[in-house]
Formats: C-alpha cells, sequence, structure tokens
C-alpha cells in the first residue's frame, strides 16, 4: 500500500533547520533581514576563525551576546556565514578574526581587535574616538608592528548598526540631468549651516543642508557635489592649532572607515540608523527642487594609514588582499600621501567597490560621484598604471551605474597626471588645467592667451584626441583643496600655520594675486580690483564649455584667511559665514545672473566642441589676435 503523501508543511519542518542560530548562507553581503532573523555574511579568505559579537546599547567593551563561527559549517569558501533569530533594526555588532600576525608576509590578523563590518549601512558613533595618528611613518617606533598589539580596543571603537532599507522615496526618480545643463555647486555638509549666521533649524546636517535648499535653487545650481560624507573619524589625532591652542580635527573626512554607511555625526536625529533615513530624505528633497547628489567618493585609501596606523576593519579582515602591499610586505605602497593604497584591482576588492557604488545608487538615489584620487583606482597590484583598469572599465559600463554621473580627479600622489586620456569617454574629469590656465591669464601672466581661449570653447587641445567632447571637461576655477575665490585674489602666498605643518602643508603653485595687498584690506581701489577680478573668474566660468563647478561660497566670497589646505580646519576658517552674503550681494547676484545666463544661451554649453564657422575672434584693436604673441 502507498504511504500517504506528507503535507508540505510537515516536511518543510522536517528538513529545516529549526534553531535561533543557523548556517545562514554567503550572500548578499553584509547584514539581510529574511525569515524572522538577519543573515551576517563576512569575507576572508586567510582567517582561522571569526567570532560575531552583539552589543547592546549603551553600548562597551562587553558583547551581550557572542557566536562563533564554525569553519566547517559557516564557510563557503572564502565566506563566512550565520543567520540569527529575533535582531532588530538597531543592534549593534562586530566582528572579530584570527589568523596569523605575519606582518613580513602582509598578514596582520588580530583577535584582540573588534572590526567593522565592510558593508556596514551605520556606524554608531561615539562622543571621543580616537586611535593616534592614521598616516604617516614613525621611524622612532619603526618595529612596533612586529608583534600584535595586546590591547583589546572594544570599549573605543564603534559598532554596526544593522539597519533596513525600507523608506517611502514616493515618486522619487533619477533626475539625469545633462551634462550640457548642469552646474555643479561643491558643499560641505557640516560646514555648510554649522556657522551661527547660517539660521537654519538643524545646523550642521543632511537636515540643514535641506533647509538651504531654497537658496541653492535660487542660485540655480543643477547639482551639489558633496565632500565625503562616508563615515569617518573626525577625532583621529591630527595635532593642535599652534596659534590657538585648539585640538585639530579630520573636517573634510577623506580618511574613510566604512564606504557603505552615511556619516552619523551629520544626522540631526540620532545615529543608530537616523543617518541613514535622513540622508535619504535630503535626497528626496534634492530631487523634488530639481537638484542633483554627487558624492565624492574615496576607494583609494582608508583611515587605516601605514603599518603604524589603528586596525579598524580591512587591515584585520584581509590585509594582503585589500592593500597595495610592497615588496618588503610589512610595509604598504603609498600613491595616496596617507600611508596605504587600496588594491583597487584584485577582483575581490573591485567587487566591494561596485557593490558600493550600486548601494548609493540604489538604495540612497544619489545621482553620481566624484572619485578621488581616481587614478589610483587604475594601477595594478605592483602600483602600475593599467591602460585598460578593469575597474575603471567595470563603473563606466556597469548596467546599475550606466546613466550615474562619474568624475574622476584624475592624478594621484604618486605623479600620475591623466586630464584628458583618463579612462573612457563617459569618465568626466575635473579639468587641472583649465583651472590653472585661467587663473595665469587672469593674473596677468604672459603667453597665455591661446590657452585660455581653448578653455572657453571646451579644451578641446586637452580631450579631443582621447574621443572625448567638452562635457568631459569639469571647469572650476577652485574647490575645497586651495584658495577659495576670495583668497585668490586676495593672498598671493598661502598662509597654513594654523595647521601646525609650518606652513609646510599645501600647494605652493597657485597661481594667486593679492591685487596690491596681502589679506583683507580697507582700501577702496584694492577691493574694487578684487570685485572685479572675481567677476571675471565667475563670467569666464559660466560662458566655457564643458562643466562649470563652482566652490560653495564663492557666491558670497567665503574666505579662509589664506589658508589653501583647511582639511583640519572644523571652525569658521572653514565654515560658511552667511553674514558675507549680505556684505557681498553684489557678488552673488552676479554669480546667479550668470548661471542665468549660461542656462538662457544654450550654445555656451553644448556638448561638442566649436567649429570654425561658429565662433570668432577680435582682439582689442579690432583685428585678429596674435595667438603666437608670447607677450600675450
Amino acid at each position: 500500500m502507498k504511504k500517504p503523501l506528507r503535507p508540505l508543511r510537515d516536511y518543510v519542518a522536517e528538513v529545516s533547520e529549526r534553531t535561533e542560530v543557523r548556517i545562514g548562507v554567503p550572500l548578499p553581503m553584509g547584514t539581510h533581514e529574511y525569515g524572522g532573523g538577519v543573515n551576517f555574511a563576512f569575507f576572508s579568505r586567510h582567517a582561522s576563525r571569526v567570532r560575531l559579537e552583539l552589543f547592546d546599547l549603551p553600548a562597551d567593551a562587553t558583547p551581550a551576546r557572542v557566536i562563533e563561527f564554525d569553519p566547517a559549517r559557516n564557510r563557503t569558501g572564502d565566506m563566512w556565514h550565520v543567520w540569527v533569530e529575533g535582531i532588530r533594526p538597531g543592534q549593534l555588532y562586530a566582528y572579530r578574526v584570527d589568523g596569523p600576525y605575519q606582518p613580513r608576509e602582509g598578514n596582520r590578523f588580530n583577535f584582540r581587535k573588534l572590526l567593522l563590518d565592510p558593508f556596514a549601512t551605520a556606524i554608531a558613533p561615539l562622543p571621543s574616538w580616537d586611535f593616534g595618528p592614521a598616516r604617516g611613518y614613525d621611524p622612532a617606533a619603526s618595529d612596533r608592528d612586529l608583534v600584535p598589539s595586546p590591547t583589546d580596543d572594544a570599549g573605543a571603537m564603534p559598532k554596526c548598526v544593522f539597519t533596513l532599507e525600507h523608506f517611502h522615496w514616493e515618486d522619487d526618480r533619477p533626475l539625469r540631468h545633462p551634462w550640457s545643463k548642469t552646474v555643479i555647486y561643491e558643499a560641505h555638509v557640516r560646514g555648510f549651516t554649522i556657522h551661527p549666521a547660517s539660521g537654519v533649524g538643524h545646523p550642521g546636517t543632511y537636515r540643514g543642508l535641506m533647509e538651504k535648499i531654497p537658496y541653492l535653487t535660487e542660485l540655480g545650481v543643477t547639482a551639489v557635489e558633496l565632500m565625503p560624507v562616508h563615515e569617518f573619524n573626525e577625532n583621529q589625532v591630527l595635532g593642535v592649532n599652534p596659534q590657538t591652542g585648539q585640538p585639530l580635527r579630520n573636517y573634510w573626512g577623506y580618511d574613510p572607515v566604512a564606504f557603505f554607511a552615511p556619516k552619523a555625526s551629520y544626522s540631526s536625529a540620532g545615529g543608530l540608523g537616523q543617518q541613514k533615513l535622513e540622508f535619504k530624505e535630503m535626497v528626496r528633497a534634492l530631487h523634488r527642487a530639481g537638484i542633483e547628489v554627487i558624492l565624492d567618493v574615496v576607494f583609494n585609501h582608508t583611515a587605516e594609514g601605514s603599518e603604524l596606523g589603528p586596525t579598524l576593519c580591512f587591515r584585520g579582515i584581509d590585509n594582503a588582499i585589500f592593500y597595495t602591499l610592497a615588496e618588503d610586505r610589512r610595509y604598504y605602497k603609498d600613491y595616496t600621501g596617507t600611508g596605504n593604497t587600496v588594491n583597487a584591482n584584485h577582483p575581490v576588492v573591485r567587487g566591494f567597490i561596485l557593490d558600493a557604488l550600486r548601494h548609493w545608487v540604489v538604495e540612497m538615489h544619489v545621482d553620481g560621484f566624484r572619485f578621488d584620487l581616481a587614478s589610483v583606482l587604475g594601477r595594478d597590484g605592483t602600483g602600475r598604471l593599467l591602460a585598460n583598469a578593469p575597474l575603471l572599465e567595470r563603473i563606466a559600463e556597469d548596467a546599475i551605474l550606466r546613466d550615474v554621473k562619474i568624475i574622476a580627479e584624475a592624478w594621484d600622489s604618486a605623479g600620475a597626471y591623466e586630464v584628458g586620456s583618463f579612462s573612457e569617454r563617459r569618465w568626466a574629469e575635473w579639468n587641472g588645467r583649465y583651472r590653472d590656465d585661467v587663473r595665469r591669464f587672469w593674473r596677468g601672466d604672459e603667453g597665455m592667451l591661446g590657452l585660455f581661449a581653448s578653455r572657453i570653447c571646451g579644451s578641446a587641445d586637452i580631450y579631443r584626441k582621447s574621443g572625448k567632447g567638452p562635457e568631459g571637461s569639469i571647469n572650476f576655477l577652485t574647490c575645497h583643496d586651495g584658495f577659495t575665490l576670495n583668497d585668490l585674489v586676495s593672498y598671493r602666498d598661502k598662509h597654513n600655520e594654523a595647521n601646525g605643518e609650518n606652513n609646510h602643508d599645501g600647494a605652493n603653485d597657485n597661481f594667486s594675486d593679492n591685487c596690491g595687498a596681502e589679506g583683507e584690506t580697507a582700501d577702496a581701489g584694492i577691493e574694487s580690483l578684487r570685485l572685479r577680478q572675481i567677476k571675471n573668474f565667475l563670467l569666464t566660468l559660466m560662458i566655457s564649455r564643458g562643466v562649470p563647478m563652482l566652490q560653495g561660497g564663492d557666491e558670497f566670497r567665503r574666505s579662509q584667511g589664506g589658508n589653501n589646505n583647511a582639511y583640519c580646519q572644523d571652525n569658521e576658517t572653514s565654515w560658511h559665514d552667511w553674514r558675507r552674503l549680505e556684505a557681498h550681494r553684489e557678488v552673488f547676484r552676479f554669480t546667479r545672473g550668470m548661471i542665468a545666463f549660461r542656462r538662457d544661451h544654450p550654445v555656451l554649453s553644448k556638448e561638442r566642441f566649436y567649429t570654425d564657422a561658429e565662433i570668432h575672434w577680435f582682439a582689442a584693436h579690432g583685428g585678429l589676435p596674435d595667438w603666437a604673441d608670447p607677450k600675450q
């Protein structure tokens, strides 16, 4: 007699795991909710042991629960995974990873170190998070890294936060402004509104930026390019201001520790997942106003620094895979000036970077990315620049990223300078030659007339040979890295003494001019000349083919007091002092008018170079310019 079929529910119950901790699955990486619990998936190729630690609030050094991964059951290939029942949004967690500590072979596992999940979408902030200098090499401590640190730093480490992706985006869609209609405004989320004169209810936050959207729409910009919002440690030790004795802080944020997590301290609502929701609210509000969101992303290095830097994440997960190591694998190749270089063209790391970019596009709705020191991403594991770097091609051709704006800072700190030849056509580039040539022309340097004309016309001499059009050129006069526009016409020399580096930091070749006095002056004649020069610069920027980028605050003469490297100045040196908007209302009016003029005359922004029939040049005397005259 035939046995009766078992009901499906009984069969499922019989063959399924029914414990509160189960094997889990290797994908997707990071945390993923399903079946009344959360799956944790974590990569490490060379680890011998992985532990998940769960923390309750208030988080300290002692976990509320510890889950050991069984290498025989909780591992698939290089992926370690476990499913835990009952995990809720806001759960704090971190990992410990063990394996060989062999610096000379490139391995730096240390089970005493609590590690962040590279895929964490939120990091719970700490009142004080300080691990010492994350960059630079200390010869006096040159042997310190040969033995693993005995310190268990769990109490000082921030914890990852499990979050859900649910958000009511309503009818939000990518704006997809063409390059020809794009005007970029570079801004720092905190610095934009933290000054008491900003007049917002939530200064220094994503919500504070939302409150300034009417200002941005009045100005006429179509995109904000936000300086790094990936989680970073603003309290890493940078020394003190020798002039005031006040501690310096990592203000710019170009030392990331978590590539999927928006900066918690930029949230007005809290750091247990609220930062993610508030960021999404900001994006949605900007989109409603017709403004795209471009993120300045730093995938070329991390805050873990040199071999003497802190172990926060990648170094303790699989140092030999994530970083480009020197021949003596105890040390790092440093093409970034920060102590380490991410091994961006290793297949595992390449996949990680692509996953991060997709996350920001799919889950956070951002419209594009500006890649800091992008030439680093074109180097292989030995540091050699690749002709067709796999990562750069993948970013350009990725099915998810196909419509987003991608902008390269097409150089690095090891001598690469690829302006005009960076990867394929879809990559736009910060045009550093535009900045320098326009500055030199208006300063009055000889022999600049022909180059100035080329910059106005879209820099065909730079971009045509690589098949790019003028839309490949992001034209800018100033950016966060260097003088503000006001300081460009007010200082001949940099004044970075407050950074504590004896004024040795920052660029020396600024092509600036003080118009007759160094710094602020009450001389009406000098002030009149400075105002005229500022207008000359702004007019040039807005009539040039290519894509204009305005540094935030230049439209009302924001000043940094001659500091051209204010990376550590989280104070009034860097903040937008909105009182200057009233003091320099004429510059704002002129900037707004030039943006409108560009918008009303599409011939200025076409995505192709001028033909000889379309543009005619006249010298001051009425005839043709003598382009070969070295005095011009």
